[in-house]
Formats: C-alpha cells, sequence, structure tokens
C-alpha cells in the first residue's frame, strides 16, 4: 500500500504553499506526476513547485507548447502537459524519458493521459480534487525516496 498524505486547500496560495513544499524537498530526478479534472489546480501546484525550487521565471501551463523548461532554480524543472495528446504514440513521441530520467524535476499534468509503463515506478502521484470550497490534494508516494519526502512535510 502507498504511504498518502492529504491536504485541503480553501485558496490558490494554499495550493502553491503545498507546491512550494514539494519543490523545496525535491531532489535530482523526481517525479511528480499530477491528475486531476480541468481547472482543478495543476498549473498552479507547478508554480508553487517552482518557487520552491528558486525559479524565478514565470511559469505557465505548458498546455498549447507540451514542455516547458526551466533553468534558473536549485534544480531544472520539466514542467510537461498531456492535456492535448489523445494516443499512447503522441505521448511516447515527446521523448519524456529524456526528462524523466534527466537530473532535473519532473511535474507531468494529465498523468494519467499516459499507459503507466511510460513511467518508472518510483514518483509521486498527486491528485487534485475540486470540492465545495477548495481543492483536496491526496499525494501518492510510489517509491521510498518518495516517501520519505512526505515524511519531511508537514
Amino acid at each position: 500500500m502507498a504511504k498518502t498524505k492529504e491536504y485541503y486547500c480553501l485558496t490558490v496560495n494554499d495550493t502553491q504553499r503545498i507546491g512550494c513544499l514539494l519543490g523545496q524537498h525535491a531532489f535530482s530526478g523526481a517525479l511528480f506526476l499530477c491528475g486531476g479534472d480541468l481547472g482543478a489546480g495543476k498549473t498552479c501546484l507547478a508554480k508553487g513547485i517552482a518557487y520552491g525550487l528558486n525559479i524565478s521565471e514565470e511559469i505557465t501551463s505548458p498546455t498549447f507548447v507540451l514542455i516547458k523548461e526551466y533553468y534558473d532554480g536549485r534544480l531544472p524543472l520539466y514542467h510537461m502537459d498531456l492535456y492535448r495528446l489523445d494516443d499512447q504514440t503522441s505521448i511516447f513521441d515527446l521523448g519524456l524519458d529524456d526528462y524523466i530520467y534527466g537530473q532535473g524535476v519532473s511535474v507531468i499534468e494529465w498523468a494519467e493521459k499516459a499507459t503507466s509503463g511510460l513511467f518508472p515506478s518510483e514518483y509521486l502521484y498527486i491528485q487534485i480534487s475540486l470540492e465545495k470550497e477548495g481543492r483536496r490534494l491526496k499525494l501518492e508516494a510510489h517509491g521510498a525516496l518518495y516517501e520519505e519526502l512526505l515524511e519531511e512535510m508537514p
């Protein structure tokens, strides 16, 4: 059973604060897979992760360009979005493994659109759900490094 932790966020700032904590605890090669409905806050969380990595560039959704790279922080950030991709061949052709197995932190929005075989067995899955008055973030650790990361989170 994967170790999990949940947060309830009332505001955008709360969501970014959780992302910032993830960025502060992120390590080289970290993989954060994000799922949730349209508008749930995946890009908002990615902005927080960037803040936690001390990235000063403005973080925007990579929906139309698919991949954005940021190098001015503690670690590089590779921010990807699979929303517009409809088949596994298109996703595979992106060459995600160059990022996932690289030295930076990979954040993949709409990760549920890819087959599980595309990703390594160790990652942090973040499910964001819209609730009545905010967002619920469920963080699920897959692998010892991600279990340690969750233990470090308040």
